[in-house]
């Protein structure tokens, strides 16, 4: 690695791996899972430094880590140190070296200026200063005079000049470090090891094009890893296709005849309302053409009269019998007759003011509602669809290269919501644009899918093959646009890796070149590690 880090150790093992920076005398102790780059964060940790008797117990800090402190640390050179770790992953004993250069170790005194100014701002007080300058100033000018009628004019303004200047920097320096504590000075070690830690431990971009990303860094970008290994997998395929409703619970509401909508009691649905089956949606009046309502008119005077005359004979007929002059069977004829005449004139006015109830075929949730009180519509057109948002459906396009028979499990992705599972349901022999339809069951459906709503379908086909499987995220993109991962190569550092994948399903790819067995892959944070600089 280029450049100056901070001093630092790190040890690695099929469990755990350690990494120690050293501030000054304090060593910073970070423990992670090796596989996984996961924080450890309850652990127990003991040093031994060197060749000490007794290990040092590493204390927990706030931020996760752990910490040491010790004066060996202050010697230059190399020091082994040993970690012995029990944590949940069992017991581990880790050893390393670290090397303490000679600037960290030496502790820098103060500079000779620097304490000849503290020592002349300790004896001046600032009202003794102001006195200082003045009978400076003062005395200087009359020398000044002096040496003016001795005709040394030139020399006695530079010699003036010089000793105001002098003067004045004294002041300046006085007064500058007047205010400043130089009883106890901070340990320029420690102060210098945190400022120099800070500047030389931010991540970098290698030249060689590998990534430095300090270990204080990954916990806050929360870096993790996966160790890949060949598994089992199934070759997918990427389908376009849209979220259909269930046919067996969807539902079109439409007006036989057609006419003006009338809104019912409790108004017309809305949509996202749910309904239940019968409940009434809305009526329609129908309308008659002019032609068929001068007919019904012109049948309906005729019945009128009809049952006038009939009317007129019942009473007869009734005079008659009750005389027993006609027979009891020509009553029975005549009331039937004007019963008859009477059903005829009510159908007539109901086909004439009666309108159609429009109720929901089935149960569920108004997805679409067209209609507006006072509206004309035709007959059948579609006013209202009824839809059960637990019961979708997802349809796509299969052409000629793939089998659709040997379609099995697969997901549906959507922009800016998770993954659907889906279940094979069916495909159609019928081409339809040069393709087969394919039909899927969404398992366990979200509330706000939306019908006709794109999705890009991964669903696996063909023969198992034994592939490197790693989550989607774990891919980026080089300057150069080719696809690659980060390997996790050293404790703090990452090196890029170009990788040839195909899709294996909504979360996953499958790299099919680049990558061996073991690699620690980055799986989390890989664009955030792509874009240090």
């Amino acid at each position: 690695m280029t450049g100056p880090v901070a001093p630092r150790v790190s040890a690695a093992s099929d469990a755990y791996e350690v990494v120690g920076i050293l501030h000054g005398d304090r060593l910073l102790i970070f423990l992670d899972r090796f596989a996984s780059n996961e924080p450890v964060t309850k652990a127990s940790i003991a040093v031994t430094i060197g060749d000490a008797a007794e290990a040092v117990t590493a204390e927990p800090t706030a931020d996760g880590a752990y910490a040491i402190t010790s004066p060996r640390f202050r010697s230059a050179g190399p020091v082994e140190l040993v970690f012995a770790i029990t944590g949940d992953a069992g017991e581990d004993l880790l050893i390393g070296t670290l090397t303490v250069p000679q600037e960290a170790a030496a502790t820098p005194g103060v500079s000779t200026p620097n304490a000849l100014r503290t020592w002349i701002a300790s004896l001046v007080s600032p009202l003794w200063q102001v006195v200082l300058l003045a009978a400076a100033t003062i005395g200087l000018a009359l020398y000044g005079v002096f040496l003016l009628v001795r005709r040394y004019f030139v020399r006695a303004a530079a010699t003036g000049l010089v000793a105001v200047a002098c003067v004045g920097l004294l002041f300046e320096s006085a007064r500058g470090h007047g205010g400043d504590d130089h009883a106890h000075p901070p340990a320029a070690g420690a102060q210098n090891g945190q400022a120099a830690t800070a500047a030389v431990d931010a991540p970098r971009r290698l030249p060689d094009g590998h990534v430095f990303v300090p270990k204080p860094t990954q916990r806050l970008l929360d870096v993790r890893t996966e160790q890949v290994s060949p598994q089992e997998a199934q070759r997918a395929v990427s389908l376009i296709g849209r979220v259909i409703a269930d046919p067996n619970s969807t539902s079109l509401v439409q007006s036989i005849n057609g006419g003006r909508v009338m809104a019912p009691d409790t108004g017309l649905p809305r949509i996202g309302q749910t309904v239940k089956k019968g409940d009434l949606l809305a009526r329609i009046e129908p309308t008659l053409p002019q032609a068929d309502r001068t007919t019904i008119l012109e049948k309906l005077g005729e019945v009128e009269q009809l049952i006038s005359v009939a009317e007129a004979r019942l009473r007869r007929t009734r005079i008659l019998v009750e005389k027993q002059v006609a027979p009891q069977g020509q009553l029975i004829d005549a009331e039937a007759e004007l019963e008859g005449l009477r059903r005829r004139r009510q159908v007539l006015h109901e086909i004439r003011v009666e309108p159609e109830a429009l109720r929901a075929p089935t149960s569920g949730v108004i997805a679409s509602a067209r209609v507006v009180p006072g509206q004309v519509v035709q007959a059948q057109d579609v006013l209202f669809q009824i839809v059960d948002p637990a019961r979708l459906w997802v349809e796509a396009l299969v052409y000629g290269e793939i089998d659709p028979a040997t379609l099995g499990q697969a997901t549906a992705t959507t922009p800016g919501r998770p993954p659907l599972n889906l279940r094979f349901q069916g495909f159609s022999h019928a081409l339809q644009q040069h393709a087969s339809v394919v039909q899927f069951v969404i398992e366990n459906p979200p509330r706000n899918l939306s019908i006709g709503l794109p999705v890009n379908v991964i669903a696996r086909s063909g023969e198992p093959v034994t592939a490197m499987i790693v989550p989607k995220d774990a891919v980026v993109r080089s300057p150069n646009g080719e696809a690659m991962v980060w390997r996790h190569q050293a404790a703090e550092l990452f090196s890029p890796q170009p990788v040839r994948t195909t899709p294996f399903d909504a979360k996953r790819v499958i790299i099919a070149a680049g990558v061996s067995k073991g690699d620690r892959v980055v799986v989390r944070a890989s664009d955030l590690v792509n874009q240090v600089r």
